[in-house]
């Protein structure tokens, strides 16, 4: 859908952005992740056509986006809200009904696309409010609803939930899924907030300074939790994880990398999740190792390069994994 190929933006003399290769498929959720400063909204505003970069090239559906008429054509397809966004004045139903009269659908049609946008995102008791007299968190639903009213093909979201209660988050994301179970729309949602990134992407872009870390999170796991309070036991596959939570439903759990360990021997430990498997893959990450483990699932554990060298591991090594319930983050 959205191809990025040696990206560089440049701020003065100051280099913000720097990717050498980012591809968005059709119909992806995507959750770009990062601190304050580390390039998120640049990398929306490139993808959005609101900016060129000093070097590169962004593609649409394969073919390279150059020069203003290109890049306009390509924002009718693709729709930023941004951090901040602004609302015309007039009342909400009339802002979120600007982006179809914009695209020339008649007033029926506009105002109904704009009632259906406001109602999934469960907001639709705004309809008649000025919309200068909005809160943060409502201001933000709005201009998602507004958004979404438009039709289009790629949906960037910048921090859509800063000023929003769980309930607000949790309806927006509901949105996105039912908005992505109607047609094949792309959505790319930077947030500072990795449980956010946890709960519902597909897949994770992690920037730091300006260009795509390293390493992004792993060992994510959706399943269903039957509830109750203290240890539950978590089947995944053939595989028994025993976690502390008193979250039910479906939930994510991530189990960070650097909280696993791996033995070539049985451990006497406190630790209530051991799983005995062979290492499939390993990776170089600065002076550590990340070592894949396909114990029933696949787990990615970081080790120090030293104590893989003592334990004699190779790739097909039997290894054993080990992490404490409390290590698993339930989100």
């Amino acid at each position: 859908m959205l191809e990025l190929a040696g990206i560089r933006v440049v701020y003065g003399t100051r280099t913000v952005l720097t990717i050498d290769e980012l591809k968005i498929e059709r119909a992806s959720r995507i959750a770009i992740v990062g601190p304050n400063g580390s390039g998120k909204s640049t990398l929306l505003r490139l993808l959005a056509f609101l900016e060129t970069p000093a070097a590169g090239t962004i593609a649409l559906e394969g073919k390279p986006v150059r020069g203003l008429l290109a890049r306009r054509r390509a924002r009718r397809r693709v729709t930023l809200v941004e951090q901040r966004p602004f609302l015309f004045r007039g009342s909400v139903l009339d802002n979120v009904a600007y982006g179809p009269l914009a695209r020339r659908e008649g007033r029926t049609a506009a105002v109904t696309a704009a009632r259906e946008a406001l109602a999934l995102l469960q907001c639709g008791t705004l309809a008649a409010r000025d919309a200068r007299m909005l809160s943060d968190g409502e201001v933000q639903r709005v201009a998602v609803a507004r958004a979404v009213a438009a039709g289009p093909d790629v949906l960037l979201l910048d921090e859509p939930v800063s000023g929003a209660d769980r309930a607000a988050q949790q309806a927006l994301y509901t949105a996105i899924s039912s908005l992505q179970g109607q047609r094949a729309l792309t959505v790319c949602v930077a947030s500072h907030q990795l449980e956010d990134a946890y709960r519902w992407a597909d897949r994770i872009v992690a920037l730091h300074d300006g260009a795509p870390a390293g390493v992004s999170p792993e060992n994510l796991f959706r399943v269903e939790l039957a509830g109750g309070e203290g240890m539950q036991t978590v089947r995944l596959g053939g595989v028994e994880l025993e976690v502390v939570t008193d979250r039910s439903g479906p939930v994510t759990l991530a189990i960070p990398p650097d909280e696993i360990l791996l033995s070539d021997a049985p451990l006497h430990s406190s630790a209530r999740n051991v799983l005995h498997g062979h290492i499939v893959r390993v990776a170089e990450q600065g002076a550590a190792l990340r070592v894949t483990v396909d114990a029933g699932i696949e787990l990615v554990a970081l080790v120090t390069r030293r104590s893989y060298e003592e334990m004699h591991l190779l790739v097909g090594a039997p290894v054993y994994v080990v992490f404490k319930s409390v290590a698993i983050r339930v989100f």
